[in-house]
């Protein structure tokens, strides 16, 4: 991925222009951590303070985040942190959170039937994998299950291929996964959301748009329909 720069002209935006190309062609994406620096700095064939300037730009147009201790991160474009923040600030029930889950997935599906690679479909099944697995502990792990079951979902936005899309994709998720409890572990959810996730890759496999779209939005109404019956029952609950 990453190629020894030209040595004329300016390292330093070089090295900027590199990284860019790598963002637009989704090579890196947002949480990726770059190389150590002089492992980076090999791999360029630039000296490190070099380096150091080329990662300070991307810094500064908010492309990379430098956590120290940690490394160099691909940090979340604004529009993204803007969405997030706007959506803390709003009263959004379940009911919205999930609207808004059809409109984003059921195109996102029928985008990524059309141009999904044999590699984003082999991690696809990969996480359906892990899923099943995750599920099948002795005692299964409620962070876990909810996280790989969103990574499906994201996998599938970034296979669309339209940045906004995805990065709103990845703002309602969070919020999603930080208000509520996966719904896998409600008896019969889990075998269910199986069937469901397995048409939606079919469908993808076979790269058949409308029928992905259609799947995605059975998904959604379907797990739509068991956050708000597990809602309702714990409300029951905590009246009785």
């Amino acid at each position: 991925m990453w190629q020894p720069v030209a040595q004329q002209g300016s390292l330093s935006e070089r090295i900027v222009a590199q990284v860019e190309l790598l963002l637009r062609d989704e090579r890196l994406k947002v949480g990726d951590r770059l190389p150590p620096e002089r492992e980076m700095a090999q791999l360029l064939g630039v000296s490190r303070p070099s380096l150091r300037e080329a990662v300070r730009i991307l810094q500064a147009r908010g492309r990379l985040v430098v956590k120290h201790g940690q490394g160099v991160f691909v940090a979340e474009p604004q529009s993204g942190k803007d969405l997030r923040a706007a959506l803390h600030r709003a009263e959004v029930n379940l009911h919205e959170l999930f609207a808004m889950r059809e409109v984003l997935e059921v195109p996102a599906a029928s985008w990524a039937a059309e141009r999904i690679t044999p590699e984003e479909l082999s991690d696809l099944r990969t996480t359906l994998d892990e899923l099943d697995a995750a599920f099948g502990e002795e005692t299964p792990d409620f962070e876990r299950l909810a996280n790989l079951d969103a990574a499906f979902h994201l996998g599938i936005a970034r296979s669309a291929g339209n940045q906004f899309l995805q990065q709103t994709s990845n703002v309602l998720h969070d919020i999603l996964l930080s208000g509520m409890e996966t719904t896998l572990l409600i008896p019969g959810r889990r075998e269910k959301s199986r069937r469901e996730h397995q048409k939606i890759l079919e469908s993808l496999t076979t790269g058949n748009a409308t029928a992905a779209g259609r799947a995605a939005r059975a998904h959604v109404r379907s797990a739509r329909g068991a956050a708000l019956a597990r809602m309702a029952t714990d409300q029951a609950r905590a009246e009785s």
